[in-house]
């Protein structure tokens, strides 16, 4: 007897998701470009054969992801807007957040970004971005007799000018988004350890490592330590059992 097969349940899809959805898969081929208009809501309520109500929520969500620029009423209809890496990086937040990613896979994709965001910017970096690491080295420094919250700020700008200089805005908005989502689910942890100064200090000393290859323009070192210091650093906020997946990112000595 033939083994049937098994289905899921289903969600209901709302008329303004399906209108969404089209208007999302418009632009991602190209038919619709920065700049270019959608038709007015009247024409729209005409074309999907639904309620003005639906595409005003259409609208709105649109808006919401920074695809388009709508004024109700605008007889000109809504405007597409270009990509902007906030708007990726909201939307990257957001998923990163609220998916079922574990603390491990977050540290290890950090690893990963990292460790090319040192590569490329060490072979890329001008005197200048050398120059804004310097300075977020210094305040660093000078933070750590200050406080936590304002070693992390100087903290963010080093890794910040580091991505930068990679050149790359897809490495930057996911460095940021996969750093802040980090730090917030250990947020608890580092608040209430033993001896936060001498945390920030042996963050320090990381930092300084990274930045005299970067300065030497040796990416693989760089790389490598961007690696290795971020093991050493988070290491034991996960569990002693998923530690291996870590260490598959860590190049043999």
């Amino acid at each position: 007897m033939a083994r049937r097969p098994r289905f899921q349940p289903v969600q209901p899809v709302r008329a303004y998701e399906r209108i969404v959805q089209q208007i999302e898969e418009a632009i991602l081929r190209g038919d619709l470009r920065p700049g270019d208009r959608l038709p007015s809501e009247r024409d729209l309520v005409r074309q999907f054969s639904v309620s003005r109500a639906s595409v005003r929520e259409a609208l709105r969500v649109l808006q919401s992801n920074g695809m388009v620029r709508s004024r109700a009423g605008d007889p000109a209809g809504a405007e597409i807007l270009p990509f902007s890496p906030a708007t990726l990086e909201k939307s990257m937040t957001t998923l990163a957040r609220v998916s079922e990613l574990t603390l491990t896979e977050l540290i290890q994709f950090r690893m990963l970004l990292d460790g090319t965001a040192n590569l490329l910017a060490a072979q890329l970096r001008t005197e200048e971005q050398l120059a804004e690491m310097d300075a977020a080295m210094a305040a660093m420094r000078a933070a750590v007799h200050v406080g936590y919250e304002e070693f992390s700020r100087a903290d963010v700008a080093f890794h910040d000018a580091v991505a930068r200089a990679s050149g790359n805005r897809l490495v930057q908005v996911c460095n940021r988004v996969v750093r802040s989502v980090v730090l917030m689910l250990i947020a608890e942890k580092i608040a209430h350890a033993p001896d936060r100064a001498a945390l920030m200090e042996e963050s320090i000393s990381h930092h300084a490592e990274v930045l005299d290859a970067v300065r030497a323009g040796d990416g693989a070192a760089a790389a490598r330590i961007a690696r290795r210091n971020l093991y050493d650093y988070y290491a034991d906020y996960v569990p002693a059992e998923e530690r291996v997946l870590l260490r598959a990112l860590l190049d043999d000595e």
